[in-house]
């Protein structure tokens, strides 16, 4: 798997760009792409956040904000934005392509890689469709959020009874504990890519879309 993302790094990537979310496993780039790593919080924060990485390196941020509207960050400053494993825990995906959108220049790249649910704990739950994106974009996900819960409550941590579910769901609710709150297999998530463009009307191309063992890599370009 890492070496397909770095070939692909090598292909797509250059320029000054952006990694969201990196942890413990930074894309690795060319020597002609410049990365500043993203995080909502600091690592001494990530490591209360997942403590099964307290063994491992994790990357320190450069800039500490939010990764689905990047308020620091300047429209159209950036070559390339990378996100991997981050728009499943989106509660408004295409909110979040909007803004990685506006934030790359025309002719910019965005590098995604998301679970594929065939593979991981997600396999149970229903696929996320495009029609229930645009519903999150409306209200930031605000309505779905406690329906979200409950599935993940249901179908990943296994909790047949339905007041424990419940319970548990509204426990991680409390602590904004961050979830896959959306799942896709690939051509599900293909579908999603070719209808954002037109919905929100921000033009790119699918330059490449592989699987890659247990997840989905797609890079878009900004037209």
């Amino acid at each position: 798997m890492l070496d397909t993302r770095r070939a692909l790094s090598k292909r797509f990537l250059a320029g000054s760009g952006i990694e969201i979310g990196a942890l413990d496993s930074p894309l690795p780039v060319p020597a002609n792409a410049h990365v500043r790593y993203v995080d909502r919080v600091s690592v001494a924060r990530l490591r209360e956040y997942y403590p099964e990485l307290r063994e491992r390196q994790l990357v320190e941020p450069d800039v500490i904000e939010d990764g689905e509207v990047l308020p620091g960050i300047a429209s159209g400053s950036l070559d390339f934005v990378i996100a991997n494993h981050m728009l499943e825990h989106c509660e408004n995906p295409l909110g979040t392509l909007r803004t990685h959108l506006d934030r790359i220049r025309r002719g910019g790249t965005l590098f995604y890689a998301i679970p594929d649910k065939r593979q991981c704990f997600d396999r149970a739950r229903p696929l996320t469709a495009f029609e229930h994106l645009v519903a999150d974009d409306a209200d930031g996900g605000m309505q779905s959020r406690q329906d979200h819960y409950l599935e993940w409550a249901i179908h990943v941590n296994g909790l047949a009874d339905i007041d424990a579910a419940r319970h548990n769901a509204a426990e991680n609710m409390r602590n904004a504990y961050s979830i896959h709150f959306h799942v896709w297999d690939p051509p599900e998530f293909r579908n999603v890519l070719c209808s954002a463009g037109a919905y929100l009307q921000i033009p790119y191309a699918i330059e490449h879309f592989q699987e890659n063992g247990t997840e989905v890599i797609a890079v878009l370009k900004k037209q």
